[in-house]
């Protein structure tokens, strides 16, 4: 899936985007606020249609031009300054009140607040021009930290898609990466503990070190322990409490080159779903359950791999947990075990487009957290 705004070429929803629940909001929202100094030069004539003339509606016709400053063009905030002045000077003119010092200082009040609001427009336009670039960089940057795997690797079906919980943002501290090997098809889908630029430096890591390990190393189990020292040298190079203390919860998952075979290793990560080409679901417990990655100062375990049956049809489908931990209203968290069960999808693609929708249907407003997507198709 692209990175950009709005939907993909293929008609997919970008991860960059919204949620549609908040994005319905935001539009109306959006709505209201470009009618909003229109409203109030109406509100104001029928004001001052109402009321005695010693009442001014003179502060709801400045509020016009103020109000239209921040979401309006140059010219959009000098028409709503100037029919504000010509409906306070019309209003004046009409009750033959034009000439009085009231009248007069209340034009000259909505006329200097119009120019205000001119300049205002004018600071405002500079600002979102910084914002789009800053956004144009973190693209960029997303793209460089996180790449979008390719939609078919090694003979299957690949299918990602990430959502920052900030909204904006464009990557946070959930990492994916597929890469094709002499071993097979190897993933891996984590979450790092922790927000801001230490998060995604450790996901540079994380990527970094887990494109080279899966390369080289013959085991699952040689590849989590690279992961292991390379996010323990990234440690020691950063600081604070929350540096020190970080870890990361990971699946790291093997589809052997012609086997029908999924082989994978959790640390300390949401289970991954196995999903039949008929609607039955299997649910990945681990065999024996690890530490998250970083953690190795409080003991030391063996990984260990679980092996399972993958046949042709079937669906690999890994998340974090922005996903599980999802609630709705009532506090009651999203299920994507219960909600996938029974169903069947033409494609990883589909069942990411529907997993998303789900989600945002159940909290009514996308999650709380980074969410990433992660599905493989034996086709």
């Amino acid at each position: 899936m692209g990175h950009g705004g709005g939907p993909t070429g293929d008609g997919r929803p970008d991860p960059g985007d919204p949620p549609p629940g908040r994005h319905r909001r935001t539009r109306r929202a959006r709505r209201f606020i470009r009618a909003l100094p229109w409203l109030l030069i109406v509100a104001g004539l029928v004001y001052d249609e109402l009321t005695p003339v010693r009442f001014t509606a003179a502060p709801l016709f400045a509020a016009a031009p103020l109000t239209a400053a921040p979401f309006y063009g140059r010219r959009g905030t000098l028409l709503a300054g100037a029919a504000a002045c010509l409906a306070a000077l019309g209003m004046r003119v009409a009750d033959g009140e034009v000439a009085r010092s009231e009248s007069l200082t209340d034009f000259a009040t909505i006329l200097t607040v119009s120019v205000l609001a001119l300049v205002i427009n004018r600071l405002a336009r500079r600002s979102d021009a910084k914002l789009a670039t800053a956004r144009e960089i973190a693209e960029a940057a997303q793209r460089a930290v996180l790449p979008e795997p390719a939609d078919r690797i090694g003979g299957l079906d690949i299918a990602a898609h990430y959502e920052a919980a900030q909204a904006g943002a464009a990557i946070g501290g959930d990492l994916y990466a597929v890469q094709d090997t002499p071993y097979g098809v190897r993933l891996v889908l984590g979450d790092v503990r922790g927000k801001g630029m230490g998060a995604v430096a450790a996901v540079a890591v994380l990527i970094g070190a887990f494109r080279e390990a899966a390369e080289q190393e013959s085991t699952l189990e040689a590849v989590a322990q690279r992961l292991e020292r390379a996010l323990a040298r990234e440690g020691l190079r950063r600081r604070g409490v929350d540096d020190e203390e970080g870890f990361t919860t990971a699946v790291l998952a093997e589809l052997p080159h012609g086997e029908e075979l999924l082989r994978t290793l959790n640390r300390g990560h949401p289970p991954p779903l196995l999903l039949a080409p008929d609607g039955g679901l299997t649910v990945l417990d681990p065999g024996r359950f690890a530490l998250p990655l970083g953690m190795a100062d409080l003991g030391s375990w063996p990984d260990r791999t679980d092996e399972t049956g993958f046949p042709a049809g079937s669906t690999l489908f890994v998340h974090s947990d922005g996903l599980s931990e999802a609630r709705d209203r009532h506090g009651v968290f999203f299920d994507p075990a219960r909600w996938l069960r029974g169903r069947t999808f033409s494609g990883p693609d589909a069942l990411l487009t529907a997993v998303t929708a789900g989600v945002v249907t159940h909290t009514g407003d996308g999650t709380s957290d980074d969410m990433a997507l992660l599905a493989v198709r034996r086709p």
